[in-house]
């Protein structure tokens, strides 16, 4: 059944990604801190003018909270996600050389950064096993039976990754978003066009 629903959801969304723009690791880490209870939509839309004034994590470490509140001010959250992003740049150059860690035990130790970001950061930045857990990611997973209801988003991380295999976590966080997102919304979700119908906890 696991590698049923896996390639159900390839199939339906065989280009499913990472739809923030970004061009390095940098820009990959900050966009996500900033996608938090937000859409990526919104932050593109601010991460061009961002990275145009502070193009590394050097430059973002001596950045003014005020300038960045001012850039990012219609993300939500936005004055807390400024001095995250600047907070974040500096631990990066004291504690890794200015080099962004790859490893889950030390991103999370970052301002700004949960297991959820870290995910995103080894899967879609360094091509590493990680599998983020997001709004669609677990509303779908309970709804495919997958998890429980009444799990949060640290245990439905490991289950799933007991589950299914290391080297598909990433690619299973990425459908799994796009079938929530676009398919299986929170509000009205689209059941007619759905392969799981027949084991939707939510029918």
């Amino acid at each position: 059944m696991l590698n049923e629903i896996f390639n159900k959801l390839n199939e339906l969304f065989p280009d499913a990604h990472c739809e923030l723009n970004y061009h390095n690791i940098y820009e990959l880490a900050v966009s996500v801190i900033l996608s938090a209870q937000t859409t990526d939509e919104r932050v593109n839309l601010v991460t061009p003018t961002l990275f145009e004034k502070y193009p590394t994590v050097e430059a973002l470490s001596n950045a003014l909270v005020s300038d960045v509140e001012e850039i990012i001010h219609s993300v939500g959250l936005y004055q807390t996600k400024a001095k995250n992003i600047i907070n974040f740049s500096k631990q990066v150059i004291s504690e890794f050389n200015g080099i962004i860690p790859n490893t889950l035990e030390e991103l999370i130790t970052l301002p700004g950064i949960g297991r959820k970001t870290a995910n995103v950061i080894l899967f879609v930045g360094y091509g590493l096993p990680g599998l983020a857990v997001d709004t669609h990611v677990s509303r779908v997973s309970k709804r495919l039976g997958l998890v429980e209801e009444d799990d949060d988003v640290l245990a439905i991380e490991l289950k799933l990754k007991k589950m299914f295999d290391e080297k598909d976590w990433g690619t299973l966080h990425h459908s799994l978003l796009f079938f929530g997102r676009y398919l299986c919304k929170a509000q009205k979700p689209m059941c007619e066009k759905c392969p799981f119908i027949n084991i939707c906890t939510k029918k």
